[in-house]
């Protein structure tokens, strides 16, 4: 039987527009709305393809957006006054520097230059150990891994008490969805392992897991013998393996076989297509949480709020 697709392009849609009502209630409460920055430091083609659909999702949800772009030549201390002013704004509620930047510039620097209640990726080390902690202390989930939790709830994958297995152990996705999925609470209490290329029998732990997570950045990486029967596998790599000679367009892979591994799974998802559309929705949740809570605004309260007015 052929798995069932999750697609990130679907569940993007469901998620922006529970951010647009959020903002339509918010701004109806308050007369105000979310601010989001985006920095991006020099002319790098990837980086500026990302920050535009950055703005225009923003615009989309009817948020304040600030697109600041600064030549690659500004100085480290420039960049830095220029995070401070976002910090010190009250019409800003995140700020979001596109990375990489220019090797002059320290990367981590500018990673803690940012307010960690205005840090919408969730990079900041005071989030970082938030997240470690967990439970009430988190703010902001990091946008890819809240994206992967998103598909695993809203496809009605059952994660309390499940056997989980990474594959990769990157700051941005695999060691924090480990511990997402780790933690007390709806969406986790699951049993999660953390694997890399260098672990010994790599397809033994893979074959455990009712839910692979599968984020190396190795195309093809994950075979589908290494599945278990009827497992959720959510694959998180965008591999550029060539160019479409029609099209002119990168040809891109996962790091699972896909079109084999969805005659075993039980769900799946592609690539593209899967999980890449949900970071940016999340980014947006994360910029609406933000203005929710600088102005003492719950999500709960505005979804209440809109659902007595049906």
């Amino acid at each position: 039987m052929t798995a069932q697709i999750i697609s990130g392009k679907e569940l993007r849609k469901e998620i922006l527009d529970e951010v647009k009502l959020g903002v339509a209630e918010m701004k109806k409460k308050t007369g105000r709305v979310p601010g989001l920055v985006t920095i991006l430091v020099g002319e790098s083609p990837a980086s500026q393809s990302y920050v535009r659909l950055k703005i225009k999702t923003a615009l989309e949800c009817g948020f304040h957006e600030i697109q600041d772009t600064l030549p690659a030549n500004i100085s480290e201390a420039e960049l830095l006054a220029r995070i401070e002013g976002y910090n010190n704004d009250p019409a800003i509620h995140g700020i979001l520097v596109q990375l990489p930047v220019p090797k002059h510039i320290d990367e981590k620097k500018i990673i803690k230059a940012i307010d960690p209640d205005k840090d919408v990726d969730a990079f900041h080390p005071v989030n970082v150990g938030r997240l470690m902690i967990g439970g009430d202390a988190v703010r902001f989930l990091p946008c890819t891994p809240a994206g992967i939790q998103q598909m695993l709830l809203r496809s009605g994958t059952e994660i309390c008490g499940a056997e989980v297995v990474v594959v990769g152990r990157s700051n941005i996705v695999g060691k924090p969805i480990a511990v997402m999925l780790a933690q007390k609470g709806e969406g986790a209490n699951a049993t999660v392992t953390l694997v890399h290329t260098a672990t010994r029998d790599l397809p033994g732990h893979c074959r455990r897991a009712d839910i692979l997570i599968v984020a190396a950045g190795v195309p093809g990486l994950v075979k589908p013998e290494w599945i278990k029967p009827g497992a959720t596998v959510i694959d998180v790599g965008v591999n550029r393996v060539g160019i479409n000679s029609k099209t002119g367009k990168a040809i891109l892979r996962g790091d699972v076989d896909f079109e084999k591994a969805k005659e075993i799974a039980g769900k799946i998802t592609p690539v593209p297509g899967g999980v890449g559309p949900m970071t940016i929705a999340m980014l947006m949740k994360n910029t609406l949480l933000s203005a929710q809570l600088t102005l003492g605004i719950t999500g709960d309260q505005v979804l209440d709020d809109a659902d007595e007015k049906k």
